[in-house]
C-alpha cells in the first residue's frame, strides 16, 4: 500500500522560514530510517505558496491561473512523503517518529490500479503501466 504523508504549512513555512542546521540534521536521521527500511518512495519540501500558482478550471475546462500566496495557512502543504508500507497502522508508525514539534501531518492512501474496478480495463490498465515504466526510464535517463 502506497500513503501520501502530507506535511502541512505554518506560519513559518509560509513566510519562507528555513529549517535550522539541527532541523535538517534530524530530517535526515528520519529519512535515513526511512530509506533502510525500504519504505520511502518520494520525499519533499515545498516553496511557500507565495512562490505557486493554482489554476483552476471552468465547466467547459477553460482555465484560470492565480497566483500565490495563498489564505488559510493550515489547508497548506509544505511537504511531503510518499511510502510505501504493508498496511495503514504501519504508516502511522512511522509518522508518530518524524521529528516535528507542534505541527501537523495528514496521511492519505494513493490509489492503486484494483481500486478502480471494473472501469479500469485491461487496455487502460495496459496504458497505465506502460505509462508508468516510460515515465520511470525518462527520469533516470
Amino acid at each position: 500500500m502506497r500513503f501520501m504523508v502530507i506535511v502541512k504549512a505554518n506560519e513559518d513555512s509560509e513566510n519562507g522560514v528555513m529549517p535550522t542546521e539541527r532541523d535538517l540534521a534530524e530530517m535526515g536521521r528520519f529519512n535515513e530510517e526511512l530509506v533502510k527500511a525500504g519504505v520511502l518512495l518520494a520525499g519533499e519540501g515545498l516553496h511557500p505558496s507565495s512562490k505557486g500558482v493554482r489554476v483552476r478550471f471552468d465547466t467547459d475546462g477553460n482555465t484560470t491561473v492565480v497566483d500565490g500566496p495563498f489564505a488559510e495557512t493550515k489547508e497548506l502543504i509544505a511537504g511531503f512523503w510518499i511510502l510505501e508500507v504493508s498496511s495503514r497502522e504501519e504508516v502511522l508508525e512511522w509518522v508518530r517518529k518524524a521529528p516535528f514539534r507542534n505541527d501537523e501531518i495528514e496521511v492519505r492512501q494513493v490509489f492503486s490500479a484494483d481500486d478502480f474496478g471494473d472501469a479500469l480495463t485491461p487496455e487502460l490498465r495496459e496504458q497505465e503501466e506502460s505509462q508508468r515504466a516510460r515515465a520511470t526510464a525518462q527520469h533516470r535517463a
